[in-house]
């Protein structure tokens, strides 16, 4: 069945919103850098905002607004992912949960291993949770990239107590595969350690990749992790504020019972009810049209990158709207995003943001219309000698 790919709103509509990605430049800056997407709302979330905005429903957040039965039915139609409700508590966003989670199970001190190329909150969480970051970077292949177990494996036998996973990857777009999972949930298990699993893109999975949530990809897994997931990348929500954290064991679902009931409460009430919708089986056909969207676009840069910006490397991200490009042999420095805002008016995020395998690298956000991704990689290729 032919999908249509989703249209972005036009450029001066988007001018009209509040959020970071439209407030952080001047108008003459095309802004392809925070995680934000150009598209209009699934109609049903619409609906139920505007709903509630009428009735003036803008209280607390109830014990249970719906959020955990939702998540649970769209992980089995999506991922064919058993989730018991009973075994998801929502709070704030995803590095928030991830935070959490850290505090109740590491020491002050306690190393925590991340995998970078990385989301750069990561390197904050860490700290913030009482951690030592400990790096273990993605080893690159020929095709893209994938965890260096054997690098992890020694990093959890010297020491470390948890490895940090973002699952699929951001910035490269990685989707994990089971046989890699389950080897980590191994390599972790043995060492007596845990893995806290950021799967906030887990929706965004371009086929014929196919995600695996971590606690699904063995009975060690299950075991020894903990998921921390939203409906806010995927439905472009994150000013709502709401996300998940999720077990599969006993052992762990007490962990984070045992949270403090303000780590719930954070839980945006708004959040809430949007990822209700989202989750429901009445948004899938709007998820459809904006991965054809997605795909449409991952390709799209290939071409225009090549036909513009001869030099770059790019590989096609098998998950999400964040491609992960490296311009090193442009001779634009380890930061090539800073000559680019400054003399193509394109804001990209910065590569060395997410570790020292970033120099040399952007990010784009490619959850924007043709036009605008096509206008940005041109405005790049004119500065190329």
């Amino acid at each position: 069945m032919t999908v249509t790919p989703l249209e972005a709103l036009p450029v001066e509509r988007l001018r009209e919103r509040s959020s970071t990605k439209w407030r952080t430049y001047p108008d003459d800056v095309l802004p392809l850098f925070v995680a934000e997407t150009d598209f209009p709302l699934a109609p049903g979330i619409t609906k139920r905002l505007a709903t509630a905005v009428e009735l003036g429903d803008t209280g607390y957040t109830p014990p249970d607004p719906g959020i955990r039965g939702a998540f649970a039915a769209f992980a089995q139609r999506r991922f064919g992912w058993d989730v018991l409700p009973a075994r998801v508590r929502s709070t704030c966003d995803v590095m928030m949960g991830v935070t959490e989670i850290l505090r109740a199970i590491i020491e002050p001190g306690d190393r925590v291993v991340v995998t970078p190329p990385v989301y750069p909150p990561f390197y904050d969480s860490v700290p913030e949770a009482g951690g030592v970051v400990e790096r273990v970077p993605l080893s690159r292949t020929a095709t893209g990239w994938e965890l260096d177990l054997a690098g992890i494996d020694a990093a959890l036998a010297d020491g470390a107590r948890v490895v940090l996973l973002c699952n699929p990857h951001n910035p490269t777009g990685t989707v994990h595969t089971r046989e890699s999972l389950a080897g980590l949930a191994e390599i972790v298990e043995r060492h007596g350690a845990f893995v806290v699993s950021d799967e906030i893109h887990a929706p965004l999975t371009h086929a014929p990749a196919v995600f695996t949530p971590f606690l699904a990809a063995s009975a060690a897994a299950a075991r020894v992790g903990y998921a921390v997931t939203s409906a806010s990348k995927a439905f472009n929500l994150a000013g709502l504020k709401c996300a998940l954290m999720v077990t599969a064991s006993p052992e762990t679902q007490r962990v984070v019972d045992a949270l403090p009931d303000e780590v719930e409460w954070r839980t945006g009430l708004f959040g809430a009810m949007a990822g209700v919708v989202a989750f429901d089986e009445s948004s899938d056909e709007w998820l459809a049209s904006l991965l054809a969207a997605l795909d449409r676009n991952r390709r799209l840069l290939a071409d225009l990158l090549t036909e513009h910006v001869p030099g770059a490397r790019y590989v096609l991200p098998e998950a999400g709207y964040l491609a992960w490009v490296d311009l090193s042999a442009l001779g634009w420095g380890d930061n090539p995003a800073r000559k680019i805002l400054r003399d193509a008016k394109v804001a990209l995020h910065f590569g060395p943001k997410f570790g020292a395998e970033g120099a040399g690298h952007v990010r784009f956000n490619i959850g924007c219309s043709p036009e605008v991704l096509t206008e940005a990689v041109r405005r790049i290729g004119a500065l190329v000698g």
